[in-house]
Formats: C-alpha cells, structure tokens, sequence
C-alpha cells in the first residue's frame, strides 16, 4: 500500500493502529486469564476477566470515534479509505473475542460447583492457548502488514475447529457415561464452540489484514470438521 500523500493521515492512522494493537493485548489477556481461571477454578481472577470487558468495550468505542474523526477530516480515498475501514473492522472483531472470554470467565462459579471432569479445563486451556497464539501473531501480521503471516493464522484455523470436533465427542461421551455429568459437560460444550468462535474472529482478523496490503479479499480458507455432524458415540 503506497504511503499518503498527506502525511498527516499517516500519522493519525498510525495511532489508531497503535490503539488497535493495545486493545488486542487487552484481549489476549483476557483469554489466557479466563482460560487460566477456568482450569485453576479461580473464581476471583475470572470475576477480573469479567469486569475488565468494560475496558475493551471503551477501547472499541474510542478507536471508532477516532476513525469517523479521520474519515471527516481527511475525506481518504482508494487505499487509505479501505485501510481506516479495516481499522474500524478489526477494533469489532477484537470486541468480540474479549466478550467470548468474558463468557468464558462467566461460567467459572457455576462449574467451580459442578462435577470434575477429568482434564476438560485443560484442554480447553490448551484450544484457548492455540487461540491465544494465533490472535498475537494476528495483531503482529496487522502492524506490518505481513500477508504470509496472515495465511499461516488463517490456515490454523482448521486445528481449531478440529479441537472443537474432540471435545465435542469426548464431553459427549461423559454425559452418557453418567448424568451428573451433562450440566457440567454442557457448560464445557458451550465454551468449546464460543473458543472455535475465537479462531473465527481471528481469521477475519487475518483477512482483513489481506484485503488491505493486496487490495483483494483472502479467497475462501479451509474449515474443520463440523460439529453440526457428529454422532453420538457408539458403545
């Protein structure tokens, strides 16, 4: 992408982008914490996680108040227009991944009186960390532009989604095995999916990074397994 010509916007852009980049280490805090919560049964850090949401929704609120202040004002077009858009993109799909770790950091007091599952916390804390990974070297592919990084996160995406698939069949098979365990194992489906929503978020992340250093969208990326067709195990 070929620098503006008034190096004004550049500069304005430049530290939105920085905000972006802070916001995103408030959001992978806020996933290893909710994960770490969930596997230590610390009911007090994930109460943190909770009300530290607050400061990411902030955080997306005033870099999207930055953005419509440097459309306005500086009125860009072609290259720059699309670069402040996906600005304003990423700040909402790093939102979200923080409101997925707040909803994971959510279902810690319930599960802390709940049945063990025996290594469902760890595993989820592994999917998270896969996550976590892939968010940080998100943000590092956004702050160069760096399409060849951008790829490598997209395509990680499929153990993500495979991950999701596992467990999917391993809790299941725990709910057969006993009912104390559904309400427990339920909880560690939902958070399951809400972790394979993260790699999602993320992937778009990607994309955008993409679609503003080539001008043109990723193209279509391969998935995992669904969990829309898994079967019950069978005895």
């Amino acid at each position: 992408m070929k620098p503006h010509t008034l190096s004004s916007f550049d500069r304005d852009l430049d530290a939105i982008r920085l905000n972006v980049l802070t916001m995103g280490g408030q959001v992978e805090d806020a996933i290893l914490n909710a994960s770490r919560a969930l596997e230590t049964r610390d009911e007090d850090l994930a109460a943190q996680v909770v009300q530290g949401d607050k400061l990411i929704d902030a955080s997306e609120e005033e870099i999207n108040a930055q953005v419509v202040r440097l459309l306005a004002l500086r009125q860009p077009q072609a290259d720059d227009l699309r670069a402040a858009v996906a600005v304003m993109k990423m700040a909402g799909e790093l939102e979200r991944l923080g409101d997925y770790a707040k909803n994971m950091a959510k279902r810690v007091p319930v599960l802390i009186s709940a049945p063990v599952i025996d290594g469902a916390a760890g595993a989820l804390r592994r999917q998270s960390r896969l996550v976590g990974q892939m968010l940080k070297d998100m943000l590092d592919a956004f702050s160069r532009l760096d399409v060849a990084l951008a790829r490598d996160v997209i395509a990680r995406d499929v153990e993500v989604d495979d991950m999701t698939n596992a467990l999917f069949r391993e809790f299941i098979t725990h709910m057969m095995e006993d009912p104390r365990n559904i309400t427990p194992c339920l909880h560690y489906v939902f958070i399951a999916k809400n972790i394979e929503r993260m790699g999602d978020l993320v992937t778009h992340g990607a994309e955008h990074v993409i679609f503003v250093a080539d001008g043109r969208p990723a193209g279509a990326r391969e998935k995992g397994h669904s969990t829309a067709l898994i079967d019950a195990p069978k005895g």
